[in-house]
C-alpha cells in the first residue's frame, strides 16, 4: 500500500492555503455581499435554501444546520433548508418528471418572494441547479451561486457569483464550505450583534 508522504500533505495544504488567500483577495467583496443579502433575507422573514449536487450536497446539508441550530452562538433558530435531504421528493421528482427538476419542484413547492436560493456548483453547469435558478427567478426568489471552474452557465443564471479561483473540484468544495461558515458567523452577527458567544461545534 501506498503511503502519503509529509511531502504531499504539506504540498496539498499549501495549495489549499494559496487558494484560501486568492479567494480573499480576490472575492472578499462578493462573500460581502452575500452575507449582507442573507442576513436582508432573514431579517425580513424570508429563508434560505440550499442546494447542490455531490460533495455540493453534503455541503447544502451542512451550512442549512448552521443556520437552523447553530455556529458561533446561542441563539434563535434561523430558517434554513437544504434542498438534498428528502429521498422521497428527490426520488419521486427524478422517477416523474426527470432528475433535472429535483430542486426546481421543490423551489416552487416551498419558495417564495423575497427568499434566497443558494446554489453550489464546482462546475456550474449542473442541469437541475441551472433549472432551480430558473424557477426562483420567475418567483421574485434572490439567487447566490458559489462556484469554481470559471462559473459555467450557472454565472450569468444567478444574481451573484462567488466563482473560486481553481480548477480543483476537491479545493473548491473545501473553499466553498470556508465560504459558507464565514457568511453564516457574519450574519449572525449581523442579526444578533456584539461579540461571539460560546465555542463553535
Amino acid at each position: 500500500m501506498a503511503r502519503m508522504t509529509g511531502e504531499r500533505v504539506r504540498a496539498e495544504l499549501s495549495e489549499l492555503a494559496g487558494l484560501a488567500l486568492a479567494v480573499g483577495r480576490e472575492c472578499a467583496g462578493g462573500i460581502d455581499a452575500y452575507a449582507n443579502r442573507a442576513a436582508a433575507t432573514l431579517r425580513a422573514g424570508g429563508k434560505l435554501m440550499f442546494c447542490g449536487n455531490g460533495g455540493s450536497a453534503a455541503d447544502a446539508q451542512h451550512l442549512a444546520a448552521e443556520y437552523a441550530v447553530r455556529l458561533s452562538r446561542d441563539r434563535a433558530a434561523l430558517a434554513a433548508v437544504a434542498l438534498t435531504t428528502d429521498s422521497s421528493v428527490l426520488t419521486a421528482c427524478a422517477n416523474d418528471y426527470g432528475f433535472d427538476l429535483v430542486f426546481a419542484r421543490q423551489v416552487e413547492a416551498i419558495g417564495r418572494p423575497g427568499d434566497l436560493l443558494v446554489l453550489h456548483s464546482t462546475s456550474g453547469n449542473s442541469a437541475n441547479l441551472l433549472e432551480a435558478a430558473r424557477r426562483a427567478r420567475d418567483r421574485r426568489i434572490g439567487t447566490v451561486a458559489v462556484l469554481a471552474r470559471g462559473g459555467g452557465r450557472l454565472r450569468d443564471r444567478a444574481d451573484a457569483a462567488i466563482v473560486v479561483p481553481t480548477d480543483s473540484v476537491a479545493r473548491a468544495q473545501e473553499i466553498h464550505l470556508a465560504i459558507g461558515h464565514i457568511v453564516c458567523r457574519a450574519v449572525e452577527d449581523r442579526l444578533l450583534g456584539g461579540a461571539v458567544r460560546g465555542e463553535d461545534e
